[in-house]
């Protein structure tokens, strides 16, 4: 499988697998080893899931759904669509 975070886990694509989060936690996005992602909203867990790939520092996603987005790593921030995340340990805290 060309693409997926498995066979692309090298020095030319960015290590993406971890938890992201927003500033203020509402949207938690885990990209895991597998390929495949589970994001939460709020209270509501697993709000979408599917399957991602990364070419460089690109991310296209797949939501279950059929549903497409793209995100980008740049100086270690996750653009995912509208969204910016943060990986969950080097995330700010709300005030």
């Amino acid at each position: 499988m060309t693409g997926d975070a498995r066979s692309d886990r090298d020095a030319e694509n960015a290590d993406v697998v971890g938890m992201w989060v927003t500033v203020d936690g509402h949207i938690r996005q885990e990209l895991l080893p597998d390929g495949r992602y589970d994001e939460a909203r709020g209270d509501r867990r697993s709000a979408y899931t599917g399957r991602y790939t990364v070419s460089g520092s690109h991310l296209d996603y797949v939501d279950d759904t059929g549903f497409t987005a793209t995100g980008d790593i740049r100086d270690g921030v996750l653009y995912h669509e509208h969204l910016v995340l943060h990986r969950e340990d080097r995330a700010e805290k709300p005030s």
